[in-house]
């Protein structure tokens, strides 16, 4: 299947390990030019070895923690340095901070931020040279956290909000040939990720969870979200503006 990917202009938000890892290789191996942002810079070094020896046209990586800097003036450098994007893959956030259901505005804020509006503010520098030339893709990468509103409250709310953004800002967008998108993985396990531990300890609660939880009763892989950010990167997906994928082994 012929995805059209070769040669086009990517970035990736938060690609050093896990799933932003799979996706920067499923990229490198469509041959495309690909930009990558991580916070360390000894892992985007392995990312780029790799990636370049699975045929990326070419790979270059920018130091950056985008709860740290002015996200909307890192666009614009990005933008600057290298030109205007053909794809935008934003896999940014995390369940890891406050779990306080009755946190003030400072704890929300910043899983908000964290999960959902420092990507949107990206996007409001990212995405106009898109339209200019009426061709883009935008992958948000969301949670079935965001449907199932299970776990940590303030991530699975902040999750919720970035699901409504793509669906009204898809709509919005969809008539100038943008397809703004968000894919949802489930429980995925890879080395350093919330499961890894547990499944090399031999938990219980490793069982149980994929008896409750995960109807095909095992933890899902970056490749098998990859390969559905490739899909919505595509030439394919031009009628799914809006559209909010699973791949999540049909939690439950």
């Amino acid at each position: 299947m012929e995805l059209g990917i070769r040669n086009k202009n990517v970035l990736i938000v938060g690609a050093s390990k896990g799933i932003g890892r799979g996706i920067a290789v499923g990229f490198a191996e469509e041959n495309a030019n690909i930009v990558a942002v991580a916070r360390t810079k000894e892992l985007m070094i392995d990312v780029k070895e790799e990636c370049l020896s699975r045929g990326a046209s070419s790979f270059e990586y920018v130091i950056a923690d985008i709860m740290e800097i002015d996200t909307k003036e890192f666009a614009k450098s990005l933008l600057d340095k290298y030109g205007v994007f053909d794809i935008v893959v934003h896999n940014v956030g995390g369940s890891l901070i406050s779990r306080d259901p009755l946190g003030g505005a400072d704890e929300w804020n910043y899983a908000l931020k964290f999960n959902a509006v420092a990507s949107i503010d990206m996007n409001s520098v990212l995405i106009p040279p898109m339209i200019e030339k009426g061709w883009g893709r935008v992958i948000q990468i969301s949670s079935i956290s965001a449907v199932m509103l299970r776990g940590n409250p303030l991530y699975a709310s902040a999750k919720a909000f970035l699901n409504s953004y793509v669906t009204t800002v898809g709509r919005a967008l969809a008539p100038q040939g943008i397809v703004l998108s968000a894919v949802e993985p489930g429980a995925v396990a890879f080395e350093g990720s919330y499961w890894d531990k547990f499944i090399k300890e031999g938990h219980p609660r490793v069982d149980d969870f994929l008896r409750h939880h995960q109807a095909i009763n095992r933890f899902g892989t970056p490749k098998e979200i990859a390969d559905v950010v490739l899909f919505m990167a595509s030439e394919l997906c031009s009628f799914m503006p809006g559209a909010i994928i699973p791949v999540d082994g049909a939690n439950m």
